[in-house]
């Protein structure tokens, strides 16, 4: 099968090149960091299947396939699984979730080649009704911080967790904190429950970036997160058992 990669990450599509070509069921056709030259190229020439990253600056993956006027297999890739829904299980559509694993990306191969030769969803249609799906008043997507006349957006996977403090609410972006408007109900009510659980009453913690749970020397539990300061926050006692569910342990 004839491939093609679009992923606005130089390393992401470089990475993704070597897992396909090890595997020896893909040729690939081509990619590209820039979605507009990966649109002109796929209007031009035929591919078997699209690694298409969603998250792209000028031109997101569902817009790039509402342009696209030929069908095409499309496996989307993103770091933040909220965009896994069910919306990508129909045929010849599936997801990887970075960092991409091989035996993840197999399986995606393996559905794709059940699906070769059968009819192709309309990926236009297809666009519009995962975009829908994923439509910014569903889930926060970005948080706004703003000191002075200075706003820094944050992308939301990015965020490690949330505190609250003298009436003040903390996003923790690579151990570094941001004041935000919002208070932590708000963002419970907002934030995607598959990624964000609420672990004390001042804290939400950001499930990906649990690295450890370990006893405290109160009794209590602690969790270790994967940020540079290895960050450890309290977890309540009410909210243990279901941190350790969501967690899988």
């Amino acid at each position: 099968m004839r491939a093609y990669l679009v992923d606005d990450e130089r390393l992401a599509v470089e990475r993704l090149t070597r897992l396909l070509t090890a595997t020896g069921r893909m040729t690939i056709a081509g990619s590209s960091t820039d979605p507009e030259v990966a649109l002109a190229f796929l209007r031009a020439t035929p591919v078997d299947v699209l690694f298409l990253d969603i998250q792209m600056p000028g031109l997101t993956g569902f817009e790039l396939l509402e342009r696209l006027d030929r069908d095409v297999a499309v496996v989307f890739t993103t770091a933040y699984d909220r965009y896994a829904i069910d919306a990508f299980g129909v045929n010849s559509v599936d997801y990887l979730l970075k960092p991409i694993e091989p035996e993840r990306l197999d399986r995606a191969l393996d559905k794709l080649e059940r699906f070769a030769g059968l009819p192709r969803p309309d990926v236009r249609a297809l666009a519009r009704a995962v975009a829908a799906e994923l439509a910014p008043t569903r889930r926060l997507e970005r948080i706004a911080s703003r000191v002075g006349e200075r706003t820094t957006v944050l992308d939301v996977a990015r965020i490690s967790h949330f505190t609250s403090k003298d009436k003040l609410t903390f996003a923790f972006v690579n151990a570094h904190e941001h004041v935000i408007d919002q208070t932590l109900a708000e963002l419970e009510a907002r934030l995607d429950a598959r990624r964000f659980a609420r672990i004390h009453r001042a804290t939400i913690v950001n499930i990906g970036f649990v690295q450890e749970l370990f006893p405290a020397v109160d009794g209590g539990v602690l969790v270790r997160l994967k940020d540079e300061k290895r960050t450890e926050l309290s977890v309540a006692r009410d909210r243990v058992r279901d941190l350790k569910g969501r967690l899988g342990i």
